[in-house]
């Protein structure tokens, strides 16, 4: 089958031989995937938790047919062939993906297209553990998404409404990304690189702080997290797209006695993974079948076009998610 490897200069088009499906997994005809960020770090030869290296299949998440479903996939997943399914794991990059049967999750509208599905699972299953089980937002709070721009960023916002924020706060270092925050769920719009953000953030709340930060850049901005955070807030730590070291202030954690949580799927067992999915579908998905969850699609790419879409995406010009259609 075709499917774009990592080379030793990148990601590049070769051919695989098709995955064969373990009894606990669900074999899928790719007919979309989305690229994330780290789909660039693996392309450059890094690993990403079990996955990457030489020769690796590239891709994080999919959307596409079931062709076969493992002997041990529980009968009550409801799993069967034919199905149009949204999927993440590894190797997606590719005409044909495996994943287990928990990150394999039904397409909730039958008019949502493969390349719509192929841009929701990460985001959706990030950001509703980030906010809802970890983030304990709740109806009426108040809440900051650090790095709103990206894809994952544009669902937290989403989401937050959806939940019921009373203020929705995004940052974005871009004046055009963030001037189109508010179409995403943003009532105030900052700029982390402006150190006045902070103060912008508690004026408008009073000087009280948000209640919650789903923070994807880290680096610089952790001091000023919690100088944004009220007092007995949380910060949730998803990404560190600033720097993964920096100084951190103590005394002002624990003077603002906040709750600050890390979180990754890399070292979570398939257990923990298939029930923030399960979580996931029972709280979101009726949202997402009415279309009031959705990421815009930036541009499209054909599989063996991935170097290029790669390259638009490290260019960091875009705004919504880049797919490639298989």
């Amino acid at each position: 089958m075709k499917a774009i490897l990592a080379g030793q200069d990148g990601a590049v088009l070769g051919q695989a031989s098709p995955p064969v499906p373990k009894p606990n997994e669900v074999l899928v005809r790719v007919r979309a995937c989305g690229l994330n960020r780290a789909d660039l770090g693996m392309a450059a030869g890094h690993r990403h938790g079990a996955h990457g290296g030489q020769g690796t299949v590239l891709g994080m998440e999919w959307a596409g047919e079931v062709v076969e479903v493992g002997a041990q996939v529980p009968s009550q997943s409801g799993l069967k062939k034919g199905d149009r399914v949204m999927c993440s794991g590894g190797g997606g990059f590719a005409e044909y993906a495996v994943a287990d049967y928990g990150r394999v999750l039904p397409i909730p509208s039958a008019q949502m297209s493969f390349e719509h599905a192929a841009t929701l699972p990460i985001a959706l299953q990030t950001m509703h553990d980030a906010l809802i089980t970890h983030g304990q937002l709740a109806p009426g709070g108040t809440v900051m998404i650090q790095g709103a721009s990206s894809g994952v960023g544009l669902m937290a916002m989403q989401i937050a409404k959806w939940r019921g924020a009373s203020l929705v706060v995004g940052s974005s270092t871009d004046q055009g990304r963030r001037s189109r925050l508010a179409e995403f769920g943003a009532d105030l719009a900052v700029n982390s690189r402006n150190p006045e953000w902070v103060e912008q953030v508690l004026a408008a709340t009073d000087g009280k702080g948000v209640d919650l930060i789903v923070d994807q850049v880290s680096g610089g901005v952790a001091n000023q997290n919690l100088a944004a955070t009220r007092i007995l807030g949380r910060i949730v730590n998803v990404g560190r797209l600033g720097g993964t070291r920096d100084e951190f202030n103590f005394d002002l954690h624990a003077l603002r006695r906040i709750t600050f949580i890390g979180v990754t799927f890399r070292t979570r067992s398939l257990d923990e993974v298939r029930e923030i999915g399960r979580r996931m579908m029972a709280d979101l998905g009726p949202a997402v079948a009415a279309g009031q969850l959705a990421l815009p699609i930036d541009r499209t790419f054909a599989l063996d076009q991935a170097p290029a879409a790669l390259a638009h995406m490290s260019d960091n010009r875009h705004f919504g998610k880049v797919v490639l259609t298989v």
